[in-house]
């Protein structure tokens, strides 16, 4: 049986709904992680992508985070948050909020998880420390799948770039979030919980990257990160046929800043 996932930071389901329609339509993914909504749960387009064969489970709750899987395999055992994910004190509120950033589901003979990691803005901002934080709930909460039988991956956009050469430029960023040693130590504790990096192969260029910011001519230039990532347990990796970065969805008007990651399974 050969089984394609992918994940996607769609940057708005609404605003990017041709181009996602486009994709799927184009790269038939049996499984889709998305992340970064931007849409409450019963504003999903669901006619629209089941009328290409989806069934989906949706999480957001209408401002700028959400996440969603996408199936043609079918749903079982939908998990909404992380178990102990904690909130997000902003400045001006009285309590911390749940933000909509994970979903877990088992589709057909895999079991996913799809996840939005908080930003951090700055190292020196209360965000980042929530980061951290967020980071320790996601590794506790997948302990027991990365262990199991079961092919299993968490998916998603994780704002961090694992090493050096996931980055156009370390110089550029010096003293910035997405590359401190403290968040790479974070995605160490993932892999130390049982689970590896999927590394894409570029369509284009040396190196897989899977976000270019919309200015400066990023684009264009390729000074891109690559933090959408795909982190596997033993199973889910040792099935893995292919996978690459789908940087052609990135290119022309109205498309999101960061590009599809495809990876194909032979189960």
């Amino acid at each position: 049986m050969t089984v394609r996932i992918a994940t996607w930071n769609i940057n708005s389901v609404t605003a990017r709904l041709p181009k996602l329609l486009e994709w799927l339509e184009g790269a038939k993914p049996d499984v889709l992680c998305l992340q970064e909504l931007k849409c409450a749960a019963d504003a999903f387009p669901y006619e629209e992508v089941s009328a290409l064969g989806y069934q989906t489970e949706a999480h957001g709750t209408g401002r700028w985070n959400g996440v969603a899987i996408l199936s043609r395999l079918g749903f079982a055992d939908v998990v909404r948050d992380l178990p102990d994910q904690p909130g997000y004190l902003a400045d001006d509120a009285l309590l911390p909020t749940l933000e909509p950033r994970a979903i877990a589901a088992t589709c057909g003979p895999v079991r996913v998880w799809s996840v939005y990691v908080p930003n951090g803005r700055e190292v020196d901002h209360a965000h980042f420390r929530y980061k951290l934080d967020w980071f320790e709930a996601l590794r506790a909460a997948v302990r027991e799948d990365a262990a199991g039988g079961r092919p299993f991956a968490v998916l998603g956009d994780f704002n961090v770039a694992p090493t050096d050469e996931d980055v156009f430029d370390p110089a550029a960023f010096e003293g910035l979030t997405h590359v401190t040693p403290a968040e790479r130590a974070a995605l160490a504790a993932l892999r130390e919980a049982g689970l590896a990096d999927v590394l894409p192969r570029p369509l284009k260029y040396d190196r897989p990257y899977t976000y270019w910011d919309y200015r400066q001519l990023a684009f264009p230039k390729n000074r891109g990160m690559r933090i959408d990532l795909t982190y596997g347990n033993a199973a889910f990796v040792n099935a893995v046929t292919d996978s690459y970065v789908d940087r052609e969805a990135r290119k022309g008007k109205g498309t999101s800043d960061h590009a599809p990651v495809v990876v194909d399974l032979a189960l």
